[in-house]
């Protein structure tokens, strides 16, 4: 597979870029982007063919599940499956700690596949900080499922060139934005 590496200028992803990644996950594809923490292998987390990809990147148990990323609070409906009391401090939660390296659990939302939950009734959701993720996922338009982008049992890639070395020839698309600000998973 040839991956394209994208170069963030200036610490922004340019508008072009993060449309372009969010046509390669809508289509299935793979990419590298960096969040607040570290970097993140997404996938549309609404195609199970997609997730799998993910899994077969890293070397990745299959039994391990991913977490979902959002781009804003509306996107919630399109990942749980939760009213009354959970939903409300799902919000409250939201409105509180995102965006940010904050993770929560939820039911999930049917329209998620279990390869994401691997068979799990519940989920893990982030809205990352970082301006490069949001502007892919809000490109593609879909949450998209994300572990961190290195090789299973590696260190987290914190670097864009810990993520080439690790999944150069694996994904579709690499962004390259420099250090990430935390280096420890949300």
């Amino acid at each position: 597979m040839d991956t394209k590496i994208i170069t963030m200028h200036s610490g922004a992803l340019h508008p072009d870029d993060a449309a372009y990644c969010g046509t390669v996950l809508r289509e299935g594809g793979l990419v590298c982007f960096p969040t607040e923490t570290v970097y993140g292998l997404g996938a549309n987390a609404f195609r199970a063919d997609s997730v799998r990809k993910i899994f077969t990147a890293k070397g990745r148990p299959a039994d391990n599940p991913l977490i979902v990323h959002i781009s804003d609070l509306s996107m919630l409906d399109l990942v749980t499956d939760c009213g009354g009391m959970q939903r409300a401090l799902l919000e409250q939660l939201g409105k509180q700690f995102w965006p940010g390296p904050f993770t929560m659990i939820a039911s999930r939302d049917s329209a998620i596949p279990e390869a994401v939950s691997c068979g799990l009734d519940t989920v893990g959701i982030r809205f990352p900080s970082h301006p490069a993720a949001q502007a892919i996922i809000a490109a593609a338009g879909v949450p998209v499922a994300a572990p961190s982008a290195n090789l299973s049992g590696k260190p987290s890639p914190t670097e864009a060139a810990h993520v080439i070395e690790d999944m150069m020839g694996k994904v579709d698309v690499i962004i390259d934005g420099g250090s990430c600000r935390y280096g420890v998973e949300s």
